[in-house]
């Protein structure tokens, strides 16, 4: 008996249970299958007038956009909260942290150029059939006033229930440097945030599974809703919306990449991929956050450093929505109601999208960004409500824009800081949503070594 034991124990495990399992279709895979469903049923909704499909799409839709909103407060609170606690283990935090906003600054900058140059050389406002009249206010409109007094919430409790991610900004930024204030005594509270932060990332991650089911959704409601005659009207204005973001996405970004961090650039859509997909459906950098900071660690940067940069980034770092968008939009609806934009007006569209990006918060929709640059201008608000109906299809590509360049950021700035494990870069593959259940491997450079990354 022992021999047949030992027999049994030495031999191979059986193989059939292995082979038997149906391969993993990788999340990029599910993304873009869902994206070719929602358009399939989408069409057949609209041609066929099927009433009941279309809610149903949009029904799915919107619980999904729902469920990410859910997570969306106190997940930006204690992101942010432990994100700058974090800093503390590093030693050169403060450059780190101004470089980053330097960056971001500075990528604005070009994106909002860009912007500025396709508007004006396309004419986007020209010829669509539309006219003042078909323009309206929108519900809610921002001004310096509005967006500074907003920054400090009245109390603690509004800004989550109204979904003011700018204020919950500004009292995590608070809350994490009073943490850093007080050391030690901190500790207790710091260890609780960040227990609360993991479930809610777990959570997230859950959500973020059913992605390719709310892809079909939202992606199915809006040919069923809007179709493509809408498309017609605006088809300058889209194509130039989404030439500008393919621009900075697939222009700036990799150039950056390559001559400023050193690195390859199709590596870097390898990795990040699966957070730009996300962005594209589900208009939101805060509900993809957990996925930008995933993809962003392991293409090399430091967990210390992303997870203060990507927080930092999904509520302050919009090149789609912030710069490219509000400076074609505003070209289009000067157009539109017959203003005259001198150097002064281009001038002033630049300083509004590099300062004043944080309006946007990372929400889906840039309305409110809009507006602050309209009346800045002094243009119509009214022109707000000719773009309210295509928003959502634009928004798509901005969204997507944003995510790409908050991953983009942390990694030129841990290349120039030398802090960037090349080695997790060169290797970096696509993620998938289950991989959240392990425990993400520990990073082989640390902040506190900078030179170890050579």
């Amino acid at each position: 008996m022992s021999t047949s034991a030992e027999t049994a124990e030495s031999s191979p495990a059986p193989q059939t249970p292995k082979s038997s399992r149906i391969p993993k279709v990788p999340f990029w895979a599910q993304i873009l299958a869902g994206l070719a469903l929602g358009v399939l049923l989408g069409a057949i909704a609209k041609n066929g007038d099927i009433g009941w499909l279309t809610a149903t799409l949009q029904h799915i839709g919107d619980l999904f956009v729902q469920l990410l909103k859910l997570a969306v407060a106190p997940l930006v609170f204690f992101a942010i909260l432990v994100s700058i606690t974090n800093l503390r283990q590093v030693n050169n935090a403060a450059r780190l942290a101004t470089r980053t906003l330097l960056w971001f600054m500075v990528t604005s900058l070009i994106a909002v150029a860009i912007g500025l140059a396709i508007g004006l050389l396309t004419h986007p406002g020209a010829g669509t059939g539309l006219s003042p009249k078909d323009g309206k206010l929108p519900d809610h409109a921002g001004s310096w006033i509005d967006f500074l007094t907003g920054i400090v919430p009245t109390d603690i409790i509004t800004p989550f229930t109204e979904l003011n991610v700018l204020q919950i900004v500004f009292m995590a930024a608070v809350a994490g440097i009073a943490a850093l204030q007080l050391g030690e005594k901190a500790e207790p509270v710091l260890t609780i945030s960040r227990s609360v932060l993991e479930l809610l990332q777990k959570a997230l991650w859950w959500v973020i599974r059913l992605a390719p089911l709310g892809t079909v959704g939202l992606i199915g409601n809006a040919i069923a809703t809007y179709g493509w005659n809408l498309i017609g009207k605006y088809a300058t204005f889209t194509v130039d919306i989404y030439a500008g973001c393919a621009l900075v996405l697939f222009g700036v970004y990799p150039l950056l990449l390559s001559t400023v961090a050193k690195v390859n650039p199709l590596q870097f859509f390898r990795g990040a991929w699966p957070a730009i997909q996300l962005a594209f459906v589900s208009r939101s950098s805060v509900g993809t956050m957990p996925v930008t900071q995933q993809v962003t660690e392991r293409l090399g940067v430091p967990r210390e450093y992303a997870s203060f940069a990507v927080p930092f980034g999904s509520t302050t770092k919009m090149d789609g929505c912030a710069s490219i968008y509000p400076a074609i939009a505003a070209i289009f609806i000067a157009q539109i109601f017959d203003v005259h934009l001198g150097i002064g007006d281009y001038l002033l569209i630049v300083f509004v999208s590099v300062i004043g990006s944080a309006a946007t918060a990372g929400l889906t929709g840039a309305t409110v960004m809009l507006t602050l640059t309209l009346s800045t201008l002094g243009l119509p608000l009214e022109g707000v409500g000719l773009l309210m109906a295509i928003d959502p299809i634009l928004d798509m590509m901005r969204t997507a824009t944003n995510v790409a360049g908050q991953s983009v950021i942390p990694i030129l700035v841990s290349a120039r800081e030398k802090i960037l494990d090349r080695d997790a870069y060169r290797g970096a593959t696509s993620i998938t949503p289950p991989a959240a259940d392990a425990e993400p491997a520990e990073q082989k450079v640390t902040l506190a070594d900078p030179v170890a990354a050579g």
